[in-house]
């Protein structure tokens, strides 16, 4: 896995920076590369689009996904990297502002490894960032890659 980078994909840029801003507050210094739509992040992903020719032995530690995606939206991106073996043990997080019961259940459904509503309050938000990168950045052990396969 390498650094352990996170994947935040989130099209809405103030909900980036709150994000970003949050996770500088709790020191977390890991490097995130941003993706703006679904399609930025399976190109990122799967090295494909501007991300062609990247290491695909260096894959985020986490993946912070919003549903509400333009061009490939939330629960697709997590189909696609549930169906393909490089991907598919990689940590996702739906972060998104949903409150439907049906996007919970879908969410899981297809393979999230865990759901957070944004609070709307900053704090909040950031003790759920901090939460969320403990645990998933420093206690969670994923499987190794080797040649390209887990």
């Amino acid at each position: 896995m390498g650094s352990k980078t996170i994947l935040l994909v989130e099209d809405n840029p103030d909900d980036v920076d709150l994000t970003l801003r949050a996770l500088k507050k709790n020191n977390i210094k890991n490097e995130i590369v941003v993706a703006s739509d679904g399609v930025e992040a399976l190109d990122y992903l799967f090295g494909t689009g501007k991300y062609s020719g990247r290491d695909l032995m260096m894959m985020p530690t986490i993946i912070l996904l919003d549903l509400k995606l333009p061009k490939i939206d939330g629960l697709e991106v997590l189909r696609r990297l549930r169906a393909n073996k490089l991907t598919k043990f990689l940590p996702v997080v739906i972060l998104t502002s949903s409150r439907e019961e049906q996007d919970i259940i879908n969410s899981y459904s297809v393979g999230v490894n865990s759901y957070v509503r944004k609070p709307v309050d900053f704090n909040q938000f950031a003790e759920a960032v901090s939460q969320l990168g403990l645990y998933w950045l420093l206690l969670n052990e994923l499987p190794p890659i080797k040649n390209g396969e887990l």
